[in-house]
C-alpha cells in the first residue's frame, strides 16, 4: 500500500509539475505590451542597416556601422523601431548583412552560424536564429512548422518582435545557400512594395506546375514554415495571389533545397 501511495503521489507530482510548466511557457510568450503611437520611428537605424549591408555589397569595411549599432542603447532600438515597417526593414537588412560577416569575415561554419551569438545590437548579444524566428517571426519555435511559439522567450526579443508574423519575410531573408532569396535592400518608405516585389521575384523562380497531372511544387521555405502561410489553403491563395493562377485542385508538393553555398547573392 505504502509504495502504491507513493507511486501516485510521484504522478500526481508530476502530472501538476508539467501542467505549471506548460502555463508558465504559454504565459511567457504574451507579447509585451506599450503603447508606441506617441514615439518617433528613428529613420536613422534602418539608414544604418542599409548602409552596414551596402558596404558589404561592395567589399568595403563596415566596421564603423557595426561599431554604431552596437553602441545604441537598448530603449533607442526598441522605441526607434515602433512599428512593424520600421522593424522588418531593419532587421532584414541586419540578418542578410550579419550572415554575410558570420560567413565571410568571422569565417564561421554553417553548424553554428545559426545559433551562434555573435551579433552585438545595442549591446545585446544576438545569433541569426533570434532575429529570424524571435524577432521577425514573433517567437515561433523553430521546429515547430510555424505552430507553436518558443517557450521562455527572453523579455529583449519580445519587446523587439513583430505582430504579426509577415509570410513575405521568408522571400527576404537569405542565407547563403543557393535555394536562398537574392539579398535586397529594404527601406522604411517602400518596404511593403520590396516584401512584394521579392515575393512575386521568388515565387516566380521557384515555382512549377504541371497542368496535365495537377501539380504544384513550391520551396521547401513553405514547407518549413507552414504555418506562417496559413497552411497548404494559404499557400494555394498566396500563389494565386501573386502570380495570378487558380490552383484550387492541385495537390501541393515541395522542392528539394539546394544548400550548396552561395554567398554575395545580391539582387540586381
Amino acid at each position: 500500500m505504502k509504495q502504491q501511495f507513493n507511486n501516485k503521489t510521484y504522478l500526481t507530482f508530476t502530472s501538476f509539475s508539467v501542467l505549471i510548466f506548460i502555463i508558465v511557457g504559454f504565459a511567457s510568450t504574451i507579447p509585451y505590451q506599450k503603447n508606441q503611437t506617441l514615439l518617433q520611428t528613428d529613420t536613422s537605424l534602418i539608414n544604418t542597416s542599409e548602409k552596414l549591408l551596402y558596404k558589404i555589397k561592395l567589399g568595403n569595411s563596415s566596421i564603423e556601422e557595426q561599431n554604431l549599432l552596437e553602441k545604441i542603447t537598448f530603449t533607442q532600438l526598441r522605441d526607434g523601431l515602433n512599428n512593424d515597417d520600421a522593424k522588418k526593414a531593419f532587421w532584414i537588412n541586419i540578418y542578410n548583412a550579419y550572415y554575410q560577416i558570420l560567413a565571410n569575415d568571422k569565417e564561421i561554419d554553417k553548424s553554428n552560424i545559426f545559433t551562434i551569438k555573435a551579433i552585438t545590437i545595442a549591446n545585446t548579444k544576438l545569433s541569426l536564429d533570434n532575429i529570424e524566428h524571435g524577432i521577425l517571426r514573433k517567437y515561433r519555435w523553430k521546429f515547430s512548422m510555424g505552430y507553436l511559439p518558443h517557450f521562455f522567450i527572453s523579455k529583449k526579443i519580445k519587446q523587439l518582435a513583430v505582430n504579426p508574423i509577415d509570410f513575405r519575410i521568408h522571400f527576404a531573408l537569405n542565407c547563403g545557400a543557393k535555394s536562398c532569396p537574392p539579398i535586397a535592400f529594404y527601406s522604411y518608405s517602400k518596404i511593403n512594395q520590396q516584401l512584394d516585389l521579392a515575393t512575386t521575384s521568388f515565387l516566380q523562380s521557384e515555382t512549377e506546375f504541371n497542368d496535365d497531372n495537377k501539380i504544384l511544387k513550391v520551396s521547401k521555405i513553405m514547407s518549413w514554415f507552414l504555418g506562417d502561410f496559413n497552411g497548404k489553403n494559404g499557400i494555394r491563395k498566396i500563389i494565386t495571389e501573386y502570380l495570378h493562377k487558380n490552383i484550387d485542385e492541385y495537390s501541393i508538393k515541395y522542392k528539394p533545397y539546394n544548400w550548396d553555398a552561395d554567398l554575395n547573392n545580391f539582387a540586381e
